[in-house]
């Protein structure tokens, strides 16, 4: 607004009118039928991720409608859903010059619902208001080649959101037939006006009441009011299908009662077995015209499925099922790739045997049959069992499984599984995998640790052939290896003769029996089962005692060896092939059945080696590297030892060098028998060195590593000084310990200021781990300086300096040098007592002595002493010099022994001694000192005007301190007097002498008259005498009403003046209100102030005024 005047105008925006109230109304097909039904009624039905129902039954959507139907073959159609419609989605923007058009080509069609809307609707003016408009569109339809217009639609309102509406049409022509969406509204062509037209759908209905038989439905209802712009999405939480179970089976208790007669019932089931065999025999969605009931094996999904219902932990304190299924099957896929996902869900494999499809799971099972050299086909090459291990990268230690998770909204989520042990010795080899139709997070763990066990645990594959006992067992059973080859001693053979009565049976080879444990021996019953019994006594190697003979076994029947201290070796067969000569070759992978404890219960196992020979080398311990210099390069002398020694067994070492691209490059690879060796010509560089022991037959143990660096070393990381009498300890220390490294000490009066002069004005002491710098003529009390830098073989860091003291404690010196002076010959001079025969008795003695020590060191003493003794008690006097050799070196000594020693000076008739020294204490006259260390100073005076204590409390009566003083706390009772101040914290006070703030609300004033002149004042004194700067300001708020006259308000600050004239009343309105504000600046510590209220008019006036007085601290720091 200029200063000429001007208005205003506030844009206006009209509220939004046009809201979508389209009814959803959709029919669910849900699954093949019959289901069981929603988990939990309308909690179960989720629009747009949001249950219809909450758990405590609110309501959460309104006007939901939901209706459904189980699947069976004879079921109602769904009330309020009588026609169907397929709905096409279009979302194309029609324009005034391109109408869109669309082909019907469906004949049994009754009706077309179109689905049609703005993006927004809104129009602005040039005032900026927001406003109401208008669209208008045509639907047109193609009768017998002509285009007619069906339907005039004009949509009218605001919205500043999409908009949709419906309109149906009736009375279609002949198919096909176009139909076609019109904008009659020419396009906007400016940001004024938005009035896009969108086509969002088309509906083909048929007006039918089904029934849907066979198949689950749902029907829901819902205003799409409610949620906006966004697509609303259905999602349903049902118990799927009634499928075929077994007669005796609970599916709710997940229990079995009595024997099965191999009969079913209907039941829902999640029990993946169950539902496998549901998929295989389901006539119409299933297998069920390919195969039949009879082709499928239902005892062995039995067993399976007793197996899944087990409970096991769960991982979180509870227990579940060992196996669940819940998938949902939306897309056709092949048979096979179906089969083999339900059947990763029990850890089994579909097999067919020749007569029917069966399945092997993957548990522990009893053994079918032994195999040994005496019942396979021995090959030319004499090697009867061939072995093949898995690849080491096929050995995976880490799996990320990805399974639904029913607390993530049934998304998916992952879970990862570790062999933290497996990953430190071969580093991390992850793999992903899908747990199928797995709900549960447990189960998701335990799956993912299934392929880690077996992956790790059966490395193993044996290949042999066999005559007719191939025979003897199908793919997916256990078998047993007796390979004497492999074990190193006889484990199997034929049985020669059989003596019942003895029960001695007569093997075909020697075998012999451990020191202790128990060995047991594996025959062949009647029944062509192994049965295992004890073996009691063995003699000539051949004849076998065994604590019974089964029924059935036979000369000439296989015999296998169970020695307790080598694993029992068990294969599960994965193939049988005839061959052409009329032999069976059998592939079988290894098993261990102990998976089973590990994966579903946490059990872990030391595994017992499965030959005598092949036992696993231990693995290496304390494994050292010493670097050693030789002729400007340098040897590595490695050193190990093994828990227990092994026959036979020699060391593989492997050394690699750091690249500079960050991977490792082989250096040098060795074997030797020791348990030491040594690296030649290595450079300087990062080095791993690897250690791992291999036996007589190749098998290697679990490797053993260390790093070390062929490199100058890093300097101390700090030093640590500790203080002495006379002497300070220094000992350095580094970031990462390193065992080659020791450090060299130079030590030094003064301070180096440049470092690289430490060799020149410094004093080398040594190279040690640690040094103790002790003289005499280290002093307490004063600065000494260490230069220390670490070495070893290849070279030296550089220097680190360190300051320290010697110790402070004076009374501990004072022990210290009782010890030195008692240690010494004249101390012990002066302190020996001579034997005086007679109570108050004396004796005056002079000695001197020199002497030659063991070390050929001159040493002299000179002295005199008095000694006399008196009632009993023993007195002594004297004095002494002398030169010694001691341990710390030479040293002069003069030692008094006396009571009181004083010093007097006689001049001018003085008999004041200055200086007296009597027991333990010294008093002087006057003393001027260079420098002073003591614990505790305590002035004069009872009580004393000034104390230092230990803890450094000062305390004085008095002080004038004109320097800096740095405090972290403290307290005044008095007075603070200062010139000027910083304060970062909180300032409290009760009182403050200069104002900081005041205020004071002045008496008011009225006038009721045409003409008249009123005043109010007041005085402010500061609290301070002296002159401090302070801003008052007066707020004059004044109320006016009626009359036409005018009015004014003076407000005086010690003589400043400001005349303010109220605005004019208005006729017809209420009272005016205006607040007048004058402020001045001033020192003066005394402010008179008055405000005077003034009414000139023809008419009646009547006027009031309250005035505020407020006074501040400050400082005029304002500049305009």
């Amino acid at each position: 607004m200029g200063k000429g005047g001007g208005k205003g105008h506030t844009p206006r925006e009209a509220a939004d009118n046009l809201k979508s109230t389209q009814l959803l109304s959709v029919i669910d097909a849900i699954s093949e039928g019959p289901i069981e039904g929603p988990v939990n009624g309308l909690q179960s039905v989720l629009v747009n991720q949001t249950p219809v129902v909450d758990r405590d039954g609110n309501t959460n959507i309104h006007g939901v409608k939901v209706v459904y139907r189980v699947g069976e073959q004879e079921q109602t159609p769904l009330e309020g859903f009588e026609s169907s419609g397929a709905e096409t989605v279009l979302g194309v923007q029609v324009k005034y010059d391109n109408p869109v058009t669309r082909t019907i080509t469906a004949a049994n069609i009754d009706r077309l619902r179109f689905t049609f809307g703005v993006q927004s609707l809104v129009e602005a003016n040039s005032k900026g208001d927001r406003n109401p408009t208008s669209v208008r569109l045509q639907i047109h339809l193609e009768r017998y080649g002509q285009w007619v217009v069906e339907k005039e639609i004009t949509i009218t309102g605001k919205t500043t959101t999409q908009y949709l509406a419906s309109v149906i049409v009736d009375n279609l022509p002949p198919r096909p037939f176009g139909i076609r969406m019109v904008r009659v509204t020419a396009d906007s062509t400016t940001d004024q006006l938005q009035n896009n037209t969108v086509w969002s759908s088309y509906t083909e209905i048929i007006d039918v009441r089904q029934r849907y038989p066979n198949t689950a439905v749902i029907g829901l209802q819902v205003e799409s009011e409610q949620f906006g712009s966004q697509q609303v999405t259905r999602n349903y939480h049902f118990f799927g299908r009634i499928i075929h179970v077994p007669s005796n089976y609970d599916p709710v208790a997940r229990t079995y009662s009595g024997i099965w007669d191999g009969t079913f019932k209907p039941a829902y089931s999640n029990n993946p077995a169950w539902c496998l065999w549901d998929v295989l025999t389901h006539p119409r969605y299933g297998m069920g015209q390919r195969i039949g009931a009879a082709d499928v094996d239902r005892w062995a999904l039995y067993a399976i499925g007793q197996y899944c219902d087990q409970m096991v932990p769960d991982g979180f304190g509870g227990t579940e099922p060992r196996m669940t299924f819940n998938a949902y099957l939306a897309q056709q896929r092949k048979a096979w790739d179906v089969l083999t996902d339900f059947c990763s869900a029990m850890r089994c494999m579909p097999v067919w045997n020749g007569q029917m499809m069966t399945f092997v799971q993957d548990r522990p099972s009893d053994t079918v049959w032994t195999y040994t050299r005496s019942n396979v086909v021995m090959p030319d090459e004499g090697t009867p069992f061939r072995y093949s291990f898995s690849a080491r990268k096929d050995r995976h230690n880490a799996v990320e499984v990805n399974w639904i998770d029913p607390d993530n909204g049934w998304q998916t989520s992952t879970e990862l599984v570790e062999d933290t042990v497996a990953i430190s010795h071969y580093g991390r080899n992850l793999v992903k995998m899908d747990a199928f139709g797995c709900t549960s997070r447990g189960q998701a763990h335990r799956a993912g640790l299934w392929l880690i066990k077996t992956e790790l645990l059966e490395t193993q594959t044996v290949d042999f052939s066999v005559g007719a006992e191939g025979l003897r067992h199908v793919p997916g059973d256990v078998i047993e290896v007796c390979d004497e080859d492999y074990a190193g001693i006889s484990l199997g053979g034929r049985i020669l003769s059989v003596d019942r009565a003895r029960r001695i049976l007569t093997l075909d080879r020697e075998i012999t029996l451990p020191s202790s444990g128990t060995t047991l021996i594996s025959l062949m019953d009647g029944e062509g089962l192994p049965v295992s019994v004890d073996v009691q006594s063995v003699t000539d190697g051949v004849q076998v005692q065994v604590s019974r003979i089964p029924d059935g076994v036979a000369e000439y029947s296989v015999w296998g060896l169970k020695l307790p201290s080598l694993r029992q070796r068990l294969f599960r067969c994965v193939a049988v092939r005839e061959n052409d000569d009329g032999t069976y070759a059998i592939t079988a992978v290894q098993h261990v059945p102990e998976k089973e404890s590990i994966v579903d219960n946490g059990a872990s196992f030391d595994p017992q080696p499965g030959t005598i020979h092949g036992t696993v080398p231990p693995a290496i311990q304390h494994l050292t590297t010493e670097i050693l210099a030789e002729e400007g390069q340098y040897q590595v002398l490695a050193r190990w030892d093994t828990p227990r020694v092994v026959k036979g067994a020699s060391f593989s070492l492997r050394l690699n060098v750091a690249a500079e691209d960050g991977s490792d490059r082989l250096v040098s690879s060795a074997g030797t028998p020791d348990t030491q060796y040594r690296f030649r010509g290595l450079t300087p560089g990062r080095y791993t060195l690897s250690v791992r022991a291999v036996n007589s037959q190749g098998q290697q143990g679990d490797p053993a590593s260390t790093q070390f660096s062929i490199s100058a070393p890093a300097a101390p990381s700090f030093i640590e000084l500790t203080p002495g009498y006379f002497q300070i300890t220094a000992t350095p220390r580094q970031a990462v310990y390193d065992p080659t490294v020791q450090y060299e000490f130079w030590f030094s009066d003064a301070q180096i200021t440049d470092i690289h002069q430490v060799e020149n004005a410094a004093r080398y002491l040594g190279t040690a781990l640690y040094w103790i710098a002790a003289s005499v003529n280290i002093r307490p009390g004063r600065d000494y300086y260490f230069y220390i830098r670490a070495v070893n073989q290849v070279g030296k860091s550089a220097f680190v300096e360190a300051t320290g003291q010697a110790s402070n404690d004076a009374a501990g010196y004072l022990d210290f040098f009782k010890g030195q002076i008692t240690e010494s010959h004249l101390g012990k001079e002066l302190l020996e007592k001579v034997e005086l025969t007679e109570d108050n008795a004396s004796k005056l003695q002079q000695f001197s002595k020199e002497w030659q020590d063991a070390n050929d060191k001159w040493n002299a003493m000179w002295g005199v002493k008095i000694e006399q003794t008196k009632d009993g008690k023993y007195y002594v006097a004297g004095l002494g010099l002398s030169m010694e050799d001691m341990p710390d070196g030479k040293i002069s000594q003069f030692l008094v022994a006396a009571d009181r020693i004083a010093y007097i000076n006689p001049a001018n008739g003085n008999e004041t001694p200055g200086f007296v020294m009597q027991g333990d204490q010294i008093i002087m006259n006057e003393a001027f000192l260079k420098y002073l260390s003591a614990p505790t100073i305590t002035s004069g005076g009872n009580p004393p005007a000034f104390s230092l204590t230990p803890d450094g409390k000062l305390t004085a009566k008095n002080a004038d301190i004109s320097g800096h003083i740095n405090a972290v706390s403290g307290s005044f009772t008095g007075e603070i007097n200062a010139t000027s101040g910083k304060f970062s914290g909180v300032i409290e006070a009760r009182e403050f002498v200069g104002d900081i703030c005041g205020s004071k609300v002045m008496q008011g004033v009225s006038i009721r008259e045409t003409n008249d002149e009123r005043s109010t004042s007041t005085r402010y004194t500061d609290s301070a005498t002296y002159q401090i700067g302070k801003t008052i300001t007066v707020m004059a708020n004044c109320e006016r009403n009626g009359g036409s006259g005018a009015i004014t308000v003076t407000i005086n600050i010690n003589g400043q003046v400001k005349t303010a004239e109220v605005i004019p009343y208005t006729a017809g309105l209420p009272a005016m209100y205006q607040t007048v504000v004058f402020s001045v600046y001033t020192t003066s510590p005394v402010v008179d102030i008055s405000v005077s209220l003034r009414v000139r008019g023809q008419y009646t006036t009547s006027a009031s005024v309250w005035p505020l007085v407020m006074v501040s601290r400050s400082g005029n720091n304002f500049t305009n």
